[in-house]
């Protein structure tokens, strides 16, 4: 995997969406409540649902799991930055409703001051304020506006594994598939093989990069075909249910002039 340098377990809080999130230096409309026991309500795993309320569209999604009171992961995927993050550790400090996330890498400081402004067993809405340090300098600040987290229960890191057939199901079908099947084999390094039908044969794709994680419900994939001057793509699901041998996914989808729609894809576990 990429190292990543400035983008770590900050970016992974505020989903890497500056552009879609309200920024202003006053968070005189989020008023504080000083008694939501959060050190024992925050443990476990969650993922950013809304922003400012408004839905986060899939592509923008993170996840972030407090493992403790004083440790956390996050898992990011950004077009933006270029981060590809899986599992990345922080430090958590938690003061009342305030919690400190610090994560370093080199040089290269990030702390994520958050204020919870309420959290239930099902939910958790904050406001947090950036910075980023290097050498100790702050190179950037940045305040954001309410984000709505939901918590996950489920994990499918371990049951994607494997080959499966299939294709997308919703009325507006999805960007990088043709609506024909196809094939895709998850592989426990963090790699996956795509497959395409060639008459009665299934075809190995000659693709140079081919990644996936899967943190909780959320399934990232980043791919580069061969050939000079090709790019890397990238594209998010959720996932809905993986069940007697068949995976659903669905995914928020925004367009150029700002609707969105949903995108569907059914697949089928290959013996």
């Amino acid at each position: 995997m990429k190292k990543t340098y400035l983008w770590v377990l900050a970016a992974i809080l505020v989903c890497g969406a500056s552009v879609f999130t309200s920024c202003t230096e006053d968070n005189d409309d989020n008023p504080v409540q000083p008694d939501l026991n959060v050190a024992e309500k925050i443990v476990g795993k969650w993922m950013v649902e809304e922003l400012d309320g408004q839905p986060c569209p899939t592509n923008w999604k993170t996840v972030l799991t407090f493992v403790s009171p004083t440790n956390a992961y996050g898992s990011l995927s950004d077009y933006y930055s270029l981060s590809w993050n899986v599992r990345v550790l922080a430090d958590v400090t938690i003061n009342g409703n305030k919690v400190s996330v610090v994560s370093q890498d080199g040089n290269t400081k990030n702390v994520l001051d958050c204020t919870v402004l309420s959290i239930t067993d099902k939910e958790m809405l904050m406001s947090s304020d950036w910075n980023v340090y290097v050498d100790g300098t702050s190179v950037q600040h940045e305040v954001y506006g309410k984000e709505r987290y939901e918590r996950i229960t489920s994990d499918y890191q371990d049951a994607i594994l494997g080959m499966w057939e299939g294709h997308s199901t919703g009325a507006d079908g999805s960007e990088f598939d043709d609506g024909q099947n196809h094939r895709w084999e998850y592989l426990a390094d963090g790699t996956f093989r795509y497959y395409h039908k060639v008459g009665d044969e299934w075809q190995l794709s000659n693709d140079v990069l081919n990644e996936y994680f899967v943190d909780g419900i959320l399934l990232c994939t980043r791919w580069k075909n061969a050939g000079e001057g090709q790019q890397e793509n990238r594209e998010w699901w959720e996932i809905e249910s993986i069940e007697n041998g068949v995976m659903k996914w669905t995914a928020l989808r925004l367009r150029d002039d700002g609707s969105t729609y949903t995108a569907t894809f059914e697949m089928t576990k290959v013996q």
